[in-house]
């Protein structure tokens, strides 16, 4: 979903609800699944946390839902490949489509690819708004680095720098600052 198309969304909200009840337009707005991506580092879980508390939203990592034989592949260090993550992306974006009739959730997923997106949003009739955090490889390695207790093999890091394709179309905000300053940025656009 664009942000021109946002702008539309919030604008026929504020027009049938009436202008006068600003407060209403704005949470029928924002009943949709915010979809927070990016590479692996770059805080989606710890931002899309904070963004559904904000949002008044449920809260779900894509992590989650990986196959176990997934999480075994990259604690390895083996990237996935398509054939790996397409049933885990379809099946997440069933998850979406229950989660859109339920009012909305926030979800931390990579989405690293316009494909991956794609398979995100199938049937789910524009719903799906995802924001894309970005960051240096060298903030990147760093947070890696000092994370602990996650399947994700820091070596990954690269591969999956390189599979990422820019979603040009989507919300995109720098991790170049604190969670909290973070998700004030994503509020602010939204």
């Amino acid at each position: 979903v664009s942000m021109r198309i946002l702008l539309l969304r919030r604008n026929l909200a504020l027009h049938v609800l009436g202008f006068s009840n600003r407060r209403k337009a704005a949470e029928v707005f924002l009943l949709m699944v915010y979809v927070v991506m990016g590479v692996c580092g770059c805080g989606k879980s710890t931002v899309g946390r904070l963004l559904a508390g904000r949002l008044g939203l449920a809260f779900y990592d894509g992590d989650d839902f990986h196959p176990e034989a997934n999480v075994e592949k990259m604690s390895s260090g083996q990237a996935l490949n398509d054939e790996d993550r397409k049933p885990w992306l379809l099946s997440l974006g069933k998850e979406i489509s229950d989660w859109n009739g339920g009012g909305g959730a926030v979800l931390a997923c990579s989405a690293l690819r316009r494909k991956y997106r794609n398979w995100l949003r199938r049937g789910n009739d524009g719903d799906v708004y995802f924001v894309y955090l970005h960051g240096s490889r060298e903030l990147l390695a760093g947070r890696l680095g000092a994370r602990k207790g996650h399947f994700m093999d820091p070596k990954l890091l690269d591969s999956q720098l390189e599979t990422l394709e820019v979603p040009e179309e989507d919300l995109q905000v720098s991790i170049d600052n604190s969670p909290e300053g973070i998700v004030a940025a994503i509020m602010k656009e939204l």
